[in-house]
């Protein structure tokens, strides 16, 4: 029963997650122009944020917690593949990589970046210079360095050995743990769009491709793991001997 309430508790995370990401997505992009801002200069980026107020901060600092319902999500996912312990473990350790780094990018706007949006109104010439510096430098190390590429390959990485893992489990059907890893790919793909503008348009799709699958990922942890409950399968938590005896009958349903 504990390993079910996990894998509940990590794909509830998982959906919550996605569906918290469309939300701050939507405000940012109404109101602060987001994405397509992060390339712009100091000038440009440091006044938009000032002018949204406490409101546009609290938004930011929420954006910035939310990777962390990934380290939960992966647990519940090792959890619901007990076949692939091994395998899961590393796609956890890869999960809380990942998340810690999209947390360090994104936390520089309601931090560093608002401290210097406050400052760049009454700074002098020489001032500004050194903020554009600042700025500059931090978008592109926490940014696109530490955000983007180390957080996004990471989480690649969990998605498509998580993927792998499915398709080792008779509860999740192939196309699920096949999808996984096709995402993954594109992830990676999607990473190098500050090495080559050429991969831009798949980073664009996977702004909708990441919580989609995220929601299907997690659905199909709560439909599958209350399949097994419903019908009378054993869980994980069960010893050896006992599941193998009364899981004869419920091979590839």
């Amino acid at each position: 029963m504990q390993s079910r309430r996990m894998t509940v508790v990590g794909g509830v995370s998982l959906i919550t997650g996605a569906l918290s990401f469309v939300i701050v997505f939507s405000y940012l992009a109404v109101n602060f122009s987001y994405p397509d801002i992060l390339d712009g200069p100091a000038a440009e980026v440091l006044p938009r944020l000032l002018e949204g107020g406490s409101v546009m901060r609290a938004v930011w600092a929420f954006y910035a917690f939310l990777p962390l319902l990934l380290i939960p999500g992966a647990v519940g996912a090792q959890s619901a593949c007990p076949s692939s312990r091994s395998r899961m473990t590393l796609a956890t350790v890869f999960a809380a990589v990942g998340a810690l780094a999209m947390c360090l990018g994104l936390m520089r706007w309601p931090s560093i970046h608002w401290v210097l949006a406050e400052m760049y109104p009454d700074a002098g010439v020489d001032a500004k210079v050194a903020i554009d510096a600042l700025f500059t430098g931090l978008n592109v190390y926490l940014g696109n360095y530490v955000g983007e590429f180390l957080g996004e390959t990471m989480l690649a990485a969990f998605f498509m050995l998580s993927g792998a893992s499915m398709l080792d489990e008779d509860r999740f059907p192939s196309w699920l743990g096949w999808s996984g890893i096709n995402v993954s790919l594109l992830l990676i793909i999607g990473a190098f769009r500050n090495v080559h503008y050429a991969v831009q348009i798949i980073a664009d799709l996977n702004n909708l491709l990441l919580p989609l699958w995220m929601i299907v990922m997690g659905s199909s942890m709560l439909w599958f793991s209350g399949r097994e409950r419903a019908e009378g399968i054993p869980g994980d938590d069960l010893p050896s001997e006992q599941r193998s005896d009364s899981e004869m009958g419920f091979r590839k349903r």
